[in-house]
């Protein structure tokens, strides 16, 4: 069971929720990514100083992958799991308190996403498959550049999506 299972719903449950009003279910999803980010810094700062939720501080994070990729594919799929969505949760805190938004559920690919910019514009990034492939291919899928794109596109209030 994953840490964020509690808000994926079936689409019946999601037509009805969408009948009430969701901000308490919002909200306490941004508090479980909140807890989720908070609980990487706690993990990893002894190794890693710096982690602020600043956008620089996204190098340490890259630092962490590089050196957790080195023996994910021995990790439990639940290990490799929480490494995602911890580590997913914290890049998405950097983007929620460096430039604003809102965190949405993706069914399409079972993770949260977060989006920036509305109602003028809409910039989207889905972290956890980033990380993911951080994990599995190395310094091709760099955490800052795959940021830097995401912060270039709000900069220029440019839709689109960041995977």
């Amino acid at each position: 069971m994953g840490i964020f299972d509690r808000f994926k719903k079936s689409k019946k449950e999601r037509k009805e929720q969408s009948k009430v009003d969701t901000t308490d279910q919002l909200d306490d999803f941004t508090i479980d990514i909140m807890k989720s980010a908070d609980f990487f810094v706690s993990n990893t700062s002894n190794r890693f100083s710096g982690l602020d939720y600043s956008v620089k501080s996204l190098e340490q994070v890259d630092n962490a992958l590089e050196e957790a990729s080195d023996f994910y594919d021995e990790m439990t799929s639940e290990q490799q799991q929480n490494i995602i969505s911890t580590t997913g949760s914290y890049i998405f805190e950097v983007a929620r308190k460096n430039f604003g938004g809102k965190y949405f559920w993706y069914d399409k690919l079972n993770q949260p996403i977060f989006v920036t910019g509305q109602p003028e514009f809409e910039v989207s990034i889905l972290v956890f498959e980033k990380v993911k492939g951080r994990l599995e291919n190395g310094k091709e899928d760099n955490i800052p550049f795959y940021f830097a794109g995401y912060i270039e596109r709000v900069k220029n209030k440019q839709s689109g999506m960041i995977v």
